[in-house]
């Protein structure tokens, strides 16, 4: 593990911009038991028959998963976004995994997979007394018809998370509970394995990750995120816990249950709870960015080497705030590489040489368009001059003209649709980047 010397001031500045850029993990509710229909592993390599549902794309297949049958994997989600973010995980991230169990706040099968309630063991004097939980009682007693309007209201990630949303409220409770579910699920479990469902796991390179530690051990996996004095694993990037680990967790919520709900009923973040209770326990979180990723595919900065490590070299293993296209379009994307180049670990170089550099390059200039580039640049007053700042400086690749100003960026990033921002790539430059961060030869598991 990462020994508490070693934390820099580099990284308390690190870490500090990290618990306030993803402020919190969209309530992304998800839940326990085994589901109904577990798909069965294809033969690595069989893809010999078209996909009935993608006419003229090969049949999924599933790649050697060497380690899967020690594994569960744990899905957390909730009624309000299950029916939208839960099924494309069936015919993608989770159709190769032979264990895997759903948990939520509200039980309830969807096509054909059961979906567990994960609070059903909670207190009643908890569930009938604390407010978070009148959605949860609404649903337990009229179903999908206890929903109301609000409950489906969003609102922009603050400083302390969702507070006016009632899922999202609700979802700091289910961590603990999940944590001592999964146990019991698969007792002889070496890791445990949880995700939200919007996030995307490339499971080869997740168990080549693994295979770097003792499952013997107590080891928390995560990307490291601090609230407080207290150092977590982000859980929308998804997090792993050995199974002694989980133990100890699972022993601490047993003896400390009534002391545990109070202080989860005082904090805002179920995932900073749980791990405060692995750290009472002795488990330290040890520190995995940028391999599990907390940004979404357009926010990813390959190149920076502004903070503790440089990603293009890092394996990358999950990646958040993902919507059902595309966790379907980077499920694709990893068979092709499967199937045509036999290549099972992914890399963040691989992800930005192979997946995101192709879609910039594809359309170098856009309308309606943010890249999220940051250096604002006062003298220009039309996207043209924006242009022309970026190609004049010699370390600009990206520019972006949005709220009319002019933004330029040294490295390049994908960025998101914004009706209010036009963006462009030099995509020449770009390519010469790529050139001087070279081939990887070897991958960076960052488990020393």
């Amino acid at each position: 593990m990462v020994p508490r010397r070693r934390y820099s001031r580099r990284f308390a500045a690190f870490a500090a911009a990290v618990a306030l850029f993803f402020l919190y993990h969209v309530f992304t509710l998800q839940s326990d038991l085994q589901p109904q229909r577990q798909p069965a592993p294809s033969s690595a390599g069989r893809a010999d028959r078209a996909d009935p549902q993608n006419a003229g794309e090969p049949a999924p297949f599933c790649p050697p998963l060497p380690g899967i049958e020690d594994v569960l994997v744990v899905m957390k989600t909730g009624a309000t976004e299950s029916r939208d973010k839960v099924p494309v995980h069936f015919q993608s991230t989770l159709r190769c995994i032979p264990h895997y169990v759903i948990y939520s706040d509200f039980e309830e099968v969807i096509e054909g997979v059961q979906l567990h309630d994960v609070l059903r063991s909670m207190d009643p004097k908890v569930t009938q007394q604390i407010p978070d939980f009148d959605i949860y009682n609404r649903i337990a007693k009229l179903g999908r018809k206890g929903l109301e309007q609000d409950d489906f209201a969003d609102e922009a990630n603050s400083a302390i998370g969702k507070p006016n949303n009632p899922g999202w409220k609700l979802d700091k409770w289910k961590f603990l509970p999940m944590a001592q579910e999964a146990l019991r699920y698969k007792p002889n479990a070496k890791w445990f394995v949880f995700m939200e469902a919007d996030t995307y796991v490339s499971w080869p390179t997740l168990l080549a990750w693994l295979s770097h530690f003792d499952h013997t051990q107590p080891w928390y996996l995560g990307t490291e995120t601090q609230i407080a004095d207290v150092i977590f694993a982000h859980g929308g990037s998804g997090f792993m816990l050995s199974n002694p680990a989980l133990q100890r967790a699972s022993d601490q919520y047993d003896a400390r249950r009534a002391e545990l709900d109070h202080y989860t009923d005082e904090h805002w973040a179920g995932d900073c709870v749980l791990g405060k209770v692995l750290a009472d326990a002795g488990v330290d979180l040890h520190f995995t960015w940028p391999i599990l990723q907390n940004s979404n595919l357009g926010e990813l900065d390959q190149f920076t080497t502004d903070l503790y490590r440089h990603p293009w070299c890092y394996i990358a293993v999950a990646f958040h705030h993902l919507n059902s296209r595309e966790i379907e379009e980077l499920w694709k994307f990893e068979q092709k590489r499967w199937r045509d180049k036999n290549k099972h670990i992914l890399l963040h170089s691989d992800v930005f040489r192979e997946y995101l550099y192709p879609e910039i390059a594809s359309r170098p200039t856009r309308l309606n368009w943010d890249n999220l580039a940051d250096d604002k640049q006062p003298f220009a007053s039309t996207f043209e001059d924006c242009r022309e700042i970026c190609e004049a400086q010699k370390t600009c690749v990206q520019f972006s003209f949005r709220d009319s100003m002019c933004f330029t960026g040294t490295n390049p990033r994908l960025g998101s649709a914004n009706p209010t921002a036009a963006s462009g790539w030099l995509t020449s430059r770009i390519r010469e980047m790529m050139d001087m961060n070279g081939i990887c030869k070897e991958p960076e598991f960052g488990a020393g």
